[in-house]
């Protein structure tokens, strides 16, 4: 009996992977060569379904021998292993992946091997039933494991805020497609700063953060971290988990400095900026962990020893503080225009013995991408502001541009068409 080795991510089985598989076993026994999350995450969004409940359906599709894991979308590792007679494929991957096709035809030939194009489906499309999950929404369970999923499958986690409803809608679809390559975000960040500034109240606590969230919630299924300030009094700090938590929210960042009023320091230049003890902190930490119910929530200490002049000695005591206190991963702020003390930072934090996840925000030195954040040892990179400083300039020049000229006609020039924004909208759960 001859190989045959059929490639695919087998997130969502639909007809035109039952299709390959009834083709593919006219010519042999089949093994299914299935992506790994890692693998798929490299080119496309990460599988809704883990490595391990795909490959027990694929188990159960007649036809198939054995199931095993394919590392890369590369196929000639597998291949190399187990010596197929054929590959069977969609012959749409003569354009979508040539070169990967071209790379398994060449190491084929070697033994005598052969490429077997099936025609592709049409009227399927696994990007397509995608968005219908999205529209169909997600449970919190699901949603709250997404986070631990994405840090086991991606090189470095993409987050970016968002201040209400349209926002996160414009974070869950926005993307761009590179080399046949889909990059989109994998969560939303929501904090206080863009909430109040949004809202257009000083970032003092005033402005609760219970409307955004509900309507982040509404608007994405993507994985939320909630920056939660100092976290309150440590009493308050427990129930704050509990309810994060019950609603689906992934994770919780909280920073160890006392004074959070940023935004104040202009007109109160006397505020002196403090950090709590490390002793504090960590029990806050620790209160937190006894609080949540399930393993997936996740508690991110945030440390301020860079900001505060404390130095780096004193944030990788911290570190080892806070991590061994519980913490599931460590944010590390800095406001310096140059990358140097952050980079200094993930390069001694990595020889830490019992390091978590290294969560990063490139606001003041945006100079620096994230792949090399991500080589420097960061796991999630967080665009905290991004959206809401890009809509103000734009809401200004509109007004300023309605006044010069008695009139909305130039300023209608520059901005979206309604009936851009309102499908956006309109055809969520729909």
């Amino acid at each position: 009996m001859k190989t045959v080795y059929v490639g695919m991510s087998g997130d969502l089985i639909h007809p035109g992977h039952i299709n390959i598989i009834n083709h593919a076993r006219q010519y042999g026994e089949i093994i299914v060569g299935l992506v790994t999350d890692k693998g798929v995450a490299t080119f496309k969004r990460l599988p809704a379904m883990p490595f391990e409940q795909r490959k027990i359906v694929l188990e159960n599709i007649k036809g198939v021998k054995e199931v095993v894991a394919q590392e890369t979308p590369d196929y000639i590792a597998n291949i190399e292993k187990y010596r197929p007679d054929y590959v069977v494929h969609g012959d749409d991957w003569k354009t979508t992946q040539p070169v990967i096709r071209g790379k398994v035809v060449e190491k084929l030939k070697e033994w005598g091997g052969k490429v077997i194009d099936v025609p592709y489906t049409k009227g399927i499309s696994s990007t397509n039933f995608h968005h219908y999950l999205r529209k169909a929404g997600t449970t919190s369970e699901i949603r709250i494991e997404r986070l631990r999923r994405l840090l086991e499958a991606k090189d470095v986690v993409r987050f970016l805020e968002a201040h209400n409803g349209l926002s996160a809608l414009i974070v869950e679809n926005t993307n761009v497609k590179i080399n046949f390559k889909v990059e989109e975000f994998d969560g939303v960040w929501i904090s206080s700063l863009t909430n109040s500034i949004a809202k257009g109240l000083p970032n003092i606590g005033f402005a609760t953060g219970v409307e955004v969230l509900h309507q982040v919630l509404e608007a994405t299924t993507k994985p939320i971290i909630v920056d939660g300030r100092n976290g309150g009094f440590p009493d308050n700090f427990r129930f704050t988990v509990r309810t994060l938590e019950r609603l689906g929210v992934s994770a919780i960042v909280v920073s160890d400095k006392i004074d959070l009023e940023e935004d104040r320091e202009d007109y109160l230049p006397e505020t002196e900026i403090r950090q709590e003890s490390i002793e504090k902190f960590s029990k806050k930490i620790s209160l937190g962990k006894q609080a949540q119910v399930t393993g997936d929530f996740m508690i991110f200490a945030k440390i301020e020893s860079l900001v505060t002049k404390l130095g780096m000695d004193d944030a990788l005591t911290r570190a080892e503080a806070y991590i061994k206190a519980g913490a599931d991963g460590i944010m590390i702020n800095s406001n310096a225009e140059e990358p140097v003390e952050i980079l200094d930072f993930c390069n001694r934090y990595s020889q830490l013995r019992n390091k978590v996840p290294l969560i990063l925000s490139p606001s003041a030195y945006g100079q620096i991408t994230e792949v090399e954040l991500a080589k420097a040892g960061a796991n999630i990179v967080v665009y905290e502001d991004n959206l809401l400083r890009s809509a103000y300039p734009s809401m200004v020049k509109i007004a300023e541009s309605i006044l010069l000229n008695k009139g909305s006609y130039e300023a209608n020039k520059l901005c979206a068409p309604m009936n851009e924004i309102l499908p956006i909208v309109s055809n969520q759960g729909k």
